[in-house]
């Protein structure tokens, strides 16, 4: 039984860093990596696609040849306004300019025009980067709910390699795995979603959020294990919940999320907002 309590730890130590790894990197608010060539020299470029608090978002260029200017162009997203401009300006090593700041779930779309020899070179202009901004969120909340979340899939998995191996276990881990689901998605998860869209909760019943939507498949999963396992093992659903919460931290952090819309003023989910307002 020790062998196997070890062998499910180590398991799930791996898939929880690598989920946890996959999840934040290939998010629609990840910084967006890119490489531009330029007079024979190559820059690496980190662009933002979130940003949070009341100033105005900067935009970073770590572009230390001082021949070289940029302008950058953005407009509210998802609209078909027009397109405004900014020159960036030197700071030493690099160039620097300022998106405005957006209400909470607001979003900007931009791209960049770089100058130099008299020519130009623009990128991402057919497919402009999209930055989300955001409220501040206080330490407070949001350390505890990173953390309670990131061991809730720790333990989940746990629970679900206990059932697999047959260890008799696997049900107290369970019922800490579910606590803590409880303690970071459904208590402190609305409390991170309030500071930084100004929404309690914007999934099922109220909207359609991707990232509510999963804390509740989840939580949904979870509970029905929690409780049908009270009185009588039956794993199965412990298994199951495991494996429902391991697809869902499989799914891009922030994917779908949260979006003003303009016109009304309220927040909505991203995706449908788009569609609606393109067609």
């Amino acid at each position: 039984m020790k062998n196997k309590m070890i062998l499910s730890w180590l398991i799930a130590i791996l898939i929880t860093f690598g989920a946890a790894i996959y999840q934040r990197t290939t998010g629609p608010t990840y910084p967006k990596i890119t490489k531009v060539e330029i007079k024979d020299t190559v820059y690496k470029l980190k662009l933002i696609r979130s940003f949070g608090g009341t100033n105005d978002a900067d935009i970073n260029l770590d572009i230390p040849n001082k021949s070289v200017n940029a302008s950058l162009y953005y407009r509210k997203y998802p609209t078909k306004d027009e397109w405004k401009s900014t020159d960036f300006v030197r700071e030493s090593n690099k160039l620097v300019a300022k998106l405005p700041n957006q209400p909470p779930a607001g979003k900007l779309e931009y791209y960049i025009d770089f100058e130099y020899d008299k020519k130009n070179l623009q990128i991402f202009n057919n497919n402009p980067i999209i930055i989300r901004f955001k409220g501040d969120v206080p330490s407070f909340a949001l350390i505890p709910h990173i953390f309670f979340m990131f061991f809730a899939m720790l333990i989940s998995t746990l629970a679900g390699f206990l059932v697999i191996f047959k260890h008799p276990k696997y049900r107290l881990y369970g019922n800490i795995a579910f606590f803590l689901l409880v303690a970071g998605g459904m208590i402190l998860g609305p409390v991170v979603q309030k500071y930084a869209f100004g929404e309690f909760w914007t999934g099922i019943p109220f909207g359609w959020d991707l990232t509510d939507n999963k804390t509740l498949i989840a939580f949904s999963a979870w509970i029905i294990a929690f409780f049908v396992n009270l009185k009588k093992e039956k794993p199965v659903f412990v298994l199951v919940a495991s494996i429902v919460l391991l697809l869902i931290y499989s799914i891009p952090h922030s994917m779908f999320g949260s979006e003003l819309n303009h016109e009304t003023g309220g927040v909505t989910q991203g995706f449908i907002y788009s569609v609606f307002y393109l067609f």
